[in-house]
């Protein structure tokens, strides 16, 4: 394998090239291929052990290759030591040193290069302005709140101004209010900082959130990268539809007939030229909640079991059949529970998918 030309200095494209990893006997990560752009913010996301985190201590070197090449433009670091890297990481846990003030936590990695002290101050100081904790730099860890400990551990990695950043599940130990405050804030420290950046969560609202790109994970494979809208828009299967999207894609089981899709509880026309592509076979019918609507679609009657307010939009727990169906409407046509009452589907927006693979039709 030969990498490909890099982008400016300093900002590697990084290459996985048929990247294994084994305990023992058990691969909890097949031959995986990937490139990462340079200067671009990538989001590694699915549930817990589908090999994301394994994934980026892999590349930041914390964990040994069992097979496979990992590149930095063409030279290849899968030997290196973490250090040799060039490459800052920030925890889940934030790993900060108790009995060290704020400003010798941001500053230890340049103390450890032995760099001028007049480099340390400048560069201690222009993190934490960037953070908003100038002011926190003499107290300890223990005298700050998590969102502020996160910050502290954020701005260490940056002090250290490597080519590339790593962030393993950095706001799962916030409050809901919290993250979403830091979600902001990594957004913004995105768009100003140059550098290479790999996120890994179980979030999809973060990964939609931040990612220039998002890598979606299940089982140690790649089941699809791209934007956002490209994911939400373009699933190219189950998984990926019913992970990405909140609240997640309805799955019914369907048969075609003709130009429909029909089931327990429903018979659904289909887009022009969708029933003749999935021929006769078992599908999935997908369905987004914002694809439900009151006025106008393919009717379809649902039973409503939990109408949830949430403000601007309510998301009814509805039940077809036998299987519950979300459906999202504005708080301003709330229904109550215990309803069974007429919807209708966008059928334009139905997408079916391969009862036998998963795969989208």
């Amino acid at each position: 394998m030969t990498g490909r030309d890099g982008g400016e200095a300093g900002l590697p494209r990084i290459t996985f090239d048929k990247v294994e990893k084994s305990y023992g006997s058990t691969l909890v990560l097949p031959p995986l291929d990937l490139t990462l752009e340079d200067g671009e913010f990538t989001v590694l996301v699915g549930p817990s052990g589908c090999g994301k985190s394994t994934t980026l201590r892999i590349l930041a070197g914390l964990e040994t290759l069992s097979g496979g090449e990992i590149y930095f433009d063409d030279r290849p670091i899968g030997k290196l030591e973490p250090k040799e890297r060039d490459i800052a990481m920030v925890f889940q846990d934030y790993a900060l040193y108790p009995h060290m003030n704020i400003a010798r936590n941001m500053s230890f990695a340049l103390r450890l290069a032995r760099a001028p002290k007049s480099r340390i101050d400048s560069e201690v100081n222009r993190v934490a302005e960037m953070l908003n904790i100038a002011h926190l730099l003499d107290r300890k860890p223990a005298e700050l709140s998590g969102g502020q400990r996160q910050r502290v551990a954020m701005g260490r990695a940056l002090v250290r101004d490597a080519g590339t950043f790593l962030f393993d599940e950095p706001l799962s130990n916030l409050d809901a209010k919290l993250r979403a405050k830091m979600r902001t804030e990594l957004a913004e420290m995105r768009d100003t900082i140059d550098k290479n950046m790999v996120y890994v969560t179980h979030d999809q609202v973060e990964a939609m959130t931040l990612g220039d790109r998002i890598v979606v994970m299940n089982a140690g494979m790649i089941q699809q990268q791209g934007t956002a809208e490209e994911l939400f828009a373009n699933p190219v299967n189950r998984f990926v539809a019913g992970f990405i999207g909140s609240p997640s894609m309805n799955f019914l089981a369907g048969e075609i007939t003709a130009d429909r899709v029909q089931g327990q509880g429903f018979d659904l026309p289909l887009p022009p030229g969708l029933a003749e592509r999935a021929g006769a076979r078992a599908v999935e019918v997908g369905i987004r909640p914002s694809s439900i609507v009151l006025e106008g679609g393919a009717p379809i009657q649902l039973r409503v079991i939990v109408s949830e307010y949430l403000g601007a939009q309510s998301v009814l727990v509805t039940r077809c059949g036998n299987v519950d169906v979300l459906a999202e409407i504005a708080s301003v046509d709330r229904i109550p529970s215990g309803q069974t009452r007429d919807f209708g589907v966008r059928t334009e927006e139905i997408m079916l998918f391969d009862r036998a693979t998963g795969a989208r039709i």
